[in-house]
């Protein structure tokens, strides 16, 4: 097997390096100084099935699993010991006809997290064991996603996670801000402009209000009442109650572009762009366009360069987000409120 990779003690695989598994990883990591999770290096070694949170068939519940280890990373892979995984409404999509990211059920689910390296595949010269990554992945190359104990991953589609992110931190950026971020790109605002951001106290609409108000964007956001606080410290410069009816006659319109993170907002947003504007719907009712007026259906796309790129604004604290761990046993509760909306504008992580 090509691979860079632990083995169990008392077998002797040649890898890549031409050296047995069962003691060129502990003299590696004895070198960097590192000290990877016992159990992960332990139970993969061994075979031992892992603890996971997903589906057991197509569009069945979630529930808990023991799944068997994910492949061996093959060219351009590496596989990961999960530390952290994020939740989102999304994950829903996955074991259906909604997005199709590759799940082979039974199967974990989440198509974000982050976690250390434990394997690497041939021709992957980014990333070394024992490597800090995060990362967004669809499709899955091993069928199976982040809500377990390993994950097999595309390495190109990995960012190196920086020192001072917590694992938590790190699981909780990857959909969420690439969202954010493609969609701003979409919309291609410049200083001076005014943006209306519908759901703007969800993790998408926050850090999107927190990229464009860095851009010099004047932000309007839709929320909850108890959000306007929250929302105004992270830039937005208006605040208007999604609750009431009434809430697009409550804002200057003529908007430059237009977010929309919240079904069934598109309609009412699009009056209140300009012509010749952008509208980017999250949630794909983007309306015909109309006094050439651009509007987009975004679909979010692993980009390791932009994660990077959030990643380090988020470790410097010029990005902020607010994870809520839980462990891995309580995934179907998690999701359920997830899928609920009933979070309070904190991002769910689960912790194997």
């Amino acid at each position: 097997m090509e691979c860079r990779a632990i083995g169990n003690a008392g077998h002797s695989v040649e890898g890549r390096c031409g050296a047995s598994r069962s003691t060129s990883w502990w003299r590696r990591f004895r070198r960097q100084g590192l000290r990877p999770a016992s159990s992960a290096r332990w139970n993969w070694a061994k075979g031992i099935p892992m603890r996971a949170c997903g589906v057991s068939g197509p569009g069945g519940d979630v529930i808990l699993l023991d799944l068997p280890d994910p492949p061996s990373p093959g060219p351009g892979q590496v596989l990961v010991a999960v530390e952290a995984a994020g939740v989102g409404p999304w994950d829903g999509l996955l074991s259906g006809d909604g997005w199709d990211v590759g799940l082979r059920p039974p199967a974990a689910l989440g198509v974000e997290g982050a976690g250390r390296v434990l394997a690497v595949g041939a021709d992957v010269d980014e990333f070394a064991v024992g490597d800090q990554v995060l990362a967004h992945e669809a499709p899955l190359p091993g069928g199976s996603g982040f809500w377990a104990e390993r994950v097999l991953l595309t390495a190109a589609d990995a960012a190196p996670c920086p020192s001072g992110l917590s694992p938590s931190e790190a699981a909780a950026l990857p959909v969420n801000g690439l969202t954010a971020w493609q969609a701003l790109a979409t919309l291609a605002l410049g200083r001076g402009q005014r943006l209306l951001i519908t759901n703007g106290g969800g993790n998408t609409g926050s850090l999107a209000i927190q990229l464009a108000a860095a851009m010099g964007v004047e932000v309007t956001a839709t929320a909850s009442a108890s959000a306007t606080g929250r929302l105004r410290g992270l830039g937005a410069a208006q605040v208007v109650d999604y609750h009431d009816q009434d809430w697009p006659d409550q804002v200057r319109g003529q908007f430059d572009g237009a977010l929309t993170a919240a079904s069934g907002t598109a309609a009412a947003a699009m009056p209140l762009v300009r012509d010749g504007g952008r509208l980017c719907s999250l949630t794909f009712d983007a309306p015909a366009p109309e006094r050439a007026i651009t509007t987009t259906d975004l679909t979010v796309q692993p980009d390791a360069t932009q994660l990077a790129g959030l990643a380090k604004r988020l470790s410097e604290g010029t990005l902020q987000l607010t994870p809520e761990p839980l462990p891995l046993r309580e995934g179907p509760i998690a999701f359920a409120r997830v899928a609920a909306g009933r979070t309070g504008g904190r991002k769910v992580v689960l912790i194997p």
